[in-house]
């Protein structure tokens, strides 16, 4: 028994410190690929989408700001003042998600918590995948920093079936690079981050117009520079 658990003990140890220097590793390296895109390859031989994924990585200074605002202005507003987790949205969510049973599930993640999944797990809602995605979310705040968050959550959020990140989605949306992409133009694309596989940029539905003018309203609201720590 004494061996067994001395054997256990290593083989977690190893897990733990393999975990830190992928992180640590993803602070300097851009993900070559997620489990996101392949699983999603998989699924389209099933049906009709694409099995390549399309993505063009960006740097941080090459994605136009009004990207970075729309997705805080969306998915966290919270996201330069919190450490990773915006509790009062997670409790808002569970309460909502209590009381509204047969409707579509509401999430309560941060863009720390959406770049730690996407960046290093698969996509499920089970009990397993969201205590990694919590430890995950713990190591990028604390070796990344915000921008790297941010840099990464723009290159691998999914933005259409098989477009993957601002950089493909402005060319395949606008024919445009994404440091030349309006407000609108931004506003859109992050409009449809809820369900990108449903919504559209090319066909926009009165749903998807009316989230980007919300967006395009908050995002007077939202103030960045590339100087986050």
């Amino acid at each position: 028994m004494k061996w067994l658990f001395k054997l256990l003990f290593r083989f977690i140890f190893g897990i733990f410190l393999f975990s830190i220097v992928w992180v640590l590793a993803y602070k300097f390296i851009n993900p070559p690929l997620t489990f996101t895109m392949i699983g999603n390859s998989f699924d389209n031989i099933k049906g009709d989408g694409p099995v390549i994924w399309q993505q063009d990585w960006k740097s941080l200074d090459e994605i136009s700001s009004q990207y970075i605002k729309a997705v805080i202005a969306s998915e966290d507003q919270k996201f330069l003042d919190h450490n990773g987790f915006d509790f009062e949205a997670i409790k808002k969510a569970y309460e909502y998600n209590k009381k509204n049973t047969k409707n579509k599930i509401k999430g309560g993640s941060t863009i720390s918590q959406q770049t730690a999944k996407n960046a290093f797990l698969w996509q499920d809602r089970s009990m397993v995948r969201k205590g990694l995605e919590a430890y995950f979310t713990f190591l990028i705040e604390m070796i990344w920093g915000k921008e790297r968050i941010m840099e990464v959550y723009l290159n691998i959020a999914e933005m259409g079936n098989g477009i993957y990140g601002v950089g493909a989605a402005s060319k395949v949306y606008f024919k445009k690079e994404a440091k030349n992409v309006n407000k609108n133009e931004a506003a859109l694309v992050v409009a449809i981050l809820p369900s990108p596989k449903k919504l559209s940029v090319t066909n926009p539905s009165a749903y998807t117009r009316k989230r980007q003018n919300w967006i395009m309203n908050q995002m007077k609201y939202i103030s960045w520079s590339n100087k986050q720590k």
